[in-house]
C-alpha cells in the first residue's frame, strides 16, 4: 500500500473513531458496513497491527490505534492544508459541504440563498442538515454549523456573522380571549410558549430603559423545536419569545401581533462555528463568507441592527 492508497483508509479511520460506528461512516460515504470494515482490516494488516477492538456494543482503539489516530490526525490536516493552500489561488471550492442549521433559521433564511451559493461555485455541493439541537460536528461529520447564542465549547471557532433580534408575539385570536399584556410581569397570569431548548429555561429576560428585567413564565405547551413554537403561536396556544425572522409576513398581515415594544428581549449572536482544527477547508470559508456577506445586509439578522417589523 503506498501513500496515495493509503490516504482513503486513512480518512476512513479517523472518521470511524471520531463517529464510533461502521455503519455512521459508510452512510456518510454511501458505502456498506462491510466496505468500511474491509477498508480498517486492510489499513490494519499493512500496518501489521490491530487498531480497534470490535464488539457488538462498541468500537474500542487500542494502544497502537490510539497513536495511530493521533498521527493520521496531524497528517490528514497537513494534506488538507496543502490542498487548502492550493484551492486558495484557484478559488475554486470542491467536494460536499456539510451544514448544520437550526430549523426555522434554515428554512426562512438560510436554503432561500442556497441557490446563489452554488451557482457560485459548480463543484461544491451541500448536505444540509436541519434541528435545533446542538449535534457534535467531529461525530456527526459537521463542517460547519449556524448556532444561535454564545458559545461556550472550547473545541469550537466561532465567527459571528449577525445578530438575532427576538420579540415578543402571539396571535390575535389568542389576545381577544386572554387580554394583551402591557408589562413583562403581566405575562406571569397567561399561557407562555415554552421553548426547551432555550438556555434561561422558562425564565424570559426582557431590556428596559430602567435596566433589564427577568420573568419566569409557564404554559401548557412546551416544545423543543422552533417551527414548533412558531406553530403554536399561529395556532393561538400563547404568547412567545421567538427571532424575529420567524414571523416577518405575518406581523405584516397582522396574523400576529408584536407585543411589549418596549421591553424587547435581549438579541443573540449568531455565529458560524466548526471544529478547532489548524486549517480551514476552502469550502467551509466560502460559505461563512457568503453568509456574512448576504447577513450584512439583512434587515432581521444584520450585525448592525435594523428594525425587523
Amino acid at each position: 500500500m503506498n501513500c496515495m492508497d493509503l490516504l482513503s483508509p486513512m480518512k476512513t479511520f479517523v472518521r470511524v473513531v471520531e463517529a464510533g460506528s461502521f455503519t455512521a461512516v459508510a452512510n456518510e460515504q454511501n458505502s456498506t458496513q462491510p466496505t468500511i470494515s474491509r477498508q480498517i482490516a486492510a489499513l490494519e494488516e499493512h500496518l501489521g497491527s490491530r487498531l480497534l477492538t470490535r464488539t457488538t456494543r462498541a468500537l474500542t482503539l487500542t494502544d497502537d490505534g490510539r497513536a495511530f489516530y493521533e498521527h493520521a490526525l496531524r497528517a490528514l490536516e497537513a494534506v488538507g492544508e496543502a490542498e487548502n493552500a492550493v484551492g486558495r489561488r484557484q478559488a475554486k471550492p470542491t467536494g460536499t459541504l456539510r451544514l448544520a442549521v437550526p430549523v426555522v433559521l434554515g428554512r426562512r433564511h438560510i436554503v432561500p440563498r442556497l441557490a446563489s451559493f452554488l451557482s457560485r461555485y459548480p463543484d461544491l455541493s451541500i448536505d444540509v442538515t436541519m434541528s435545533d439541537s446542538f449535534v457534535d460536528l467531529v461525530e456527526q461529520g459537521i463542517d460547519l454549523a449556524l448556532r444561535v447564542g454564545e458559545i461556550t465549547d472550547q473545541s469550537l471557532v466561532a465567527r459571528n456573522i449577525g445578530m438575532v433580534r427576538r420579540v415578543t408575539v402571539a396571535s390575535p385570536a389568542y389576545l381577544r380571549t386572554h387580554g394583551t399584556p402591557s408589562a413583562p410581569a403581566d405575562l406571569a397570569r397567561h399561557q407562555c410558549i415554552v421553548y426547551t431548548r432555550l438556555a434561561t429555561g422558562n425564565r424570559w429576560h426582557f431590556e428596559s430603559k430602567d435596566g433589564p428585567l427577568v420573568v419566569a413564565v409557564s404554559g401548557r405547551y412546551r416544545v423543543d423545536n422552533s417551527e414548533a413554537v412558531r406553530e403554536g403561536v399561529l395556532a393561538g396556544l400563547g404568547i412567545a419569545v421567538i427571532p424575529a425572522f420567524a414571523f416577518s409576513n405575518e406581523v405584516e398581515d397582522k396574523k400576529v401581533q408584536v407585543l411589549l415594544r418596549s421591553y424587547e428581549p435581549k438579541p443573540l449572536p449568531l455565529n458560524a462555528v466548526y471544529p478547532s482544527r489548524r486549517f480551514v477547508p476552502l469550502k467551509v470559508r466560502a460559505m461563512i463568507d457568503f453568509l456574512a456577506n448576504e447577513l450584512e445586509i439583512d434587515p432581521v439578522l444584520s450585525r448592525y441592527g435594523t428594525s425587523a417589523d
